[in-house]
């Protein structure tokens, strides 16, 4: 099941919150969709549902247009919104039954996927209260419940997490990773760890327009810069700035080494080298062949907070 966003534009007077935006979602991927508040994330994600209509552009769900044949690409999707539309009042199975009946399922299928959502979602022991009572996080659990209830093909979910304590992210986390196995998930957070533990890929928009794209290691080995290693060594009897640093300086690719601190024998350095040229293996021979014990050796990633920075600053 297949989205096609294609040249995608959507106005509020003479303003574009989304700007000639194009993407692609495969089937059965997860899609970490990103950006700073009022970026457009939100905005693309009502159109895709069909909540609102684009002001140019197209859109293909499994390859139905959503101006044509919107009532039939709603029934593919499930949405939760970020604002979880609950009826605090309804006690968890009348919810679920009620969305279920909307969604136009009938007779024992109804019971059967109620049946398959308090055990999937982990409602079990919540599924006779009243939202009203139930924790933030049995909460957004009812909201994917009824998100899921006609077992739609794409899922779309606005900020899934918001609110909830790391207990309950970290379930969700799962929950949403089981869910990727088997239907096409488009996730808008603003918790970079959560994408890079659950997305396959991530999209970055800013502005109303799309500037990266791409898995999370593509980003993140795209924007990383010269490589930073620390290392710490033991070096019994060795002067550290006259005999050690000077070697560390002649292994191919390294641009640059500085002591950060020393004391009895043992000494940390920072190492820099050219950008795409791993130096550890380097590092580790010289000090097997001087006879100096490695203590701590750690290449510093470029996060992907900081490629999301990047890309939404200035």
């Amino acid at each position: 099941m297949s989205i096609a966003v294609r040249n995608l534009v959507k106005r509020y007077g003479d303003t574009p919150a989304i700007d000639d935006i194009t993407f692609d979602v495969k089937t059965g991927e997860i899609l970490g969709f990103l950006g700073p508040n009022g970026a457009g994330k939100t905005t693309t994600m009502k159109i895709i549902t069909c909540y609102m209509p684009p002001s140019s552009g197209s859109v293909e769900v499994d390859g139905l247009d959503i101006a044509e044949r919107s009532l039939e690409v709603r029934r593919k999707i499930g949405y939760l919104p970020e604002m979880n539309p609950l009826y605090f009042d309804m006690n968890v199975l009348d919810y679920l039954e009620y969305s279920a009946q909307l969604h136009a399922l009938r007779g024992g299928a109804v019971q059967q996927r109620m049946k398959e959502m308090v055990h999937v979602c982990g409602l079990e022991d919540v599924r006779h209260k009243d939202i009203g009572e139930l924790s933030k996080g049995y909460r957004q659990r009812v909201g994917l419940a009824q998100a899921m209830i006609h077992d739609p093909e794409v899922l779309i979910l606005d900020e899934p997490t918001s609110g909830l304590d790391p207990n309950q992210i970290v379930e969700i986390r799962n929950l949403i990773k089981q869910l990727g196995r088997a239907k096409t998930v488009v996730l808008s957070t603003h918790i970079l760890s959560e994408v890079q533990a659950t997305c396959d890929r991530v999209l970055i928009i800013h502005e109303g327009k799309i500037v990266a794209d791409g898995t999370p290691a593509q980003l993140q080995q795209d924007f990383q810069g010269a490589d930073t290693i620390t290392l710490e060594l033991r070096a019994p009897g060795v002067d550290t700035l006259r005999d050690v640093a000077p070697k560390l300086r002649a292994i191919a690719y390294v641009s640059g080494v500085s002591l950060l601190d020393g004391a009895d024998a043992t000494c940390r350095f920072e190492i820099h080298a050219e950008k795409g040229n791993d130096v550890r293996e380097g590092l580790f021979r010289i000090a097997v062949s001087e006879g100096w014990i490695v203590l701590e050796m750690h290449r510093r990633v470029t996060t992907l907070e900081e490629v999301f920075h990047k890309l939404t600053t200035g």
